[in-house]
């Protein structure tokens, strides 16, 4: 048998695309479902509810919806196998054979040999165990309704055409390329509003870095104009203070910077000892109090020994006794079975020594035997007599055969001339 590929696990999933297609090129919702109140296959996956095959009637005619794989993939066995009968019968229908609808109370095992004998009638090839068909799904029932639903292609005399494929228009894609132009633009302009909108006024530190170094380049270039300032202190404060709250400095923090794991460390450690200092007094009180559970229980266990101890004397001396009893139980037990087996043996003897004894008792007056050897004398005597005239027969045949010879072998010797042919039978 040849190696079969890596996407040949994947080849039911084909046939059962391949399968939807050519049924609804036969129209198989008009003709096949609606006529059994049942919808078409979609291709949306679902999940089929839990039953069995002889309880779908009522669900799939509620109006199941089944999926594009419903064939490949296993949901609800006797569902699918309700379908992939209903289906089949529809198929070998349409391709000219008449076949009977499965009903609720059929025989499962005769309605698969009668559509395998109907792919036979085909002509189509049938490589597996029937048996793979009886739950309705996998890559043997797609491959069967993929084949009914060719023939009955070809029995409605179906045949495949070229594509048409729709003319592409190039004037429309290059004006749509330029409104995707337009709008990208649009977009990152967006996109920068928002993000000056979302700083709220924080100053980020590469930025600042950026501007501070803008104004030493501007001025190193105009040194000799601020030679002598001319601006007041008064007015100089009063801008610092306006712009002071602007000045903020954020510093964006790094979720892989060590320092923040380190910080979160200390923080974990002050929550533990915090909340270890409230916790240890209750660990101490329950701690206490254990121990004091456990001190009165074993002081109870040594009294509660002490005032048993005959008791428990008592108790032993009756283990050993009933061990010594089960002992010599079991001594007398095993020689009551042999002396019972050797009883048995003596029994069966004994009705075997009857038996005979009164087989021959009944021969001695039973008169049966005498009738048995008179009989028997009898058929003798006859075979006897038979067998004296089959003798007398052959005796007389001899006779007449040697009185024969004898009179030829007189004529010959009588002759003139013996002939050629009769000398070698001498």
């Amino acid at each position: 048998v040849a190696e079969r590929g890596p996407g040949a696990a994947y080849h039911m999933f084909v046939l059962m695309e391949e399968l939807l297609d050519k049924l609804k090129l036969l129209s198989y919702e008009e003709e096949a479902l609606r006529r059994h109140n049942m919808r078409p296959l979609s291709r949306c996956p679902w999940a089929a509810p839990p039953g069995g095959w002889r309880g779908t009637f009522a669900w799939l005619r509620a109006g199941a919806r089944l999926g594009p794989h419903y064939f490949a993939l296993p949901t609800n066995p006797g569902e699918q196998f309700f379908m992939f009968c209903t289906l089949a019968a529809w198929l070998i229908t349409k391709a000219g054979h008449p076949f009977e609808q499965p009903q609720e109370y059929d025989d499962p095992n005769a309605i698969i040999s009668n559509v395998l004998s109907e792919l036979r009638s085909f002509g189509r090839p049938v490589d597996f165990p029937p048996s793979k068909l009886k739950a309705g799904y996998g890559e043997q029932a797609c491959y069967v309704l993929d084949c009914l639903a060719e023939e009955a292609l070809k029995y409605t005399g179906f045949s495949w055409k070229r594509p048409t494929y729709p003319t592409e228009e190039l004037e429309e894609e290059e004006i749509t390329e330029d409104d995707a132009e337009l709008m990208l633009n649009k977009l990152e302009e967006d996109v920068v509003e928002e993000e000056s909108d979302n700083e709220e006024n924080f100053i980020d530190l590469n930025v600042l870095k950026a501007q501070t170094y803008r104004s030493d380049m501007n001025d190193s270039a105009k040194q000799e104009e601020i030679l002598q300032s001319t601006t007041d202190a008064a007015e100089w404060n009063l801008e610092v203070e306006r712009v002071l709250p602007q000045l903020k400095v954020t510093v964006r923090t790094d979720n892989k910077d060590w320092r923040i794991h380190i910080d979160q460390m200390h923080q974990h450690k002050d929550g533990i000892e915090s909340s270890l200092k409230e916790t240890r007094g209750y660990l101490d009180k329950l701690h206490n109090e254990i121990s004091r559970t456990l001190e009165k229980i074993n002081s109870r266990e040594k009294y509660i020994n002490n005032q048993l101890e005959h008791l428990v004397q008592e108790y032993r001396s009756a283990q050993a006794l009933l061990s010594e009893a089960k002992e010599k139980y079991q001594e007398g037990s095993g020689g009551v079975t042999e002396r019972i087996r050797v009883l048995s043996e003596i029994t069966e003897v004994l009705e075997r020594v009857k038996q005979e004894t009164e087989e021959r008792g009944s021969s001695m007056t039973d008169g049966a035997p005498l009738v048995k050897i008179k009989q028997a004398l009898t058929k003798l005597k006859q075979e006897t007599i038979q067998m004296d005239i089959q003798i007398g027969v052959m005796e007389h045949t001899l006779l007449q055969s040697k009185l024969k010879e004898k009179s030829n072998m007189t004529r010959d010797m009588h002759a003139t001339m013996i002939p050629e042919a009769t000398i070698g039978a001498y």
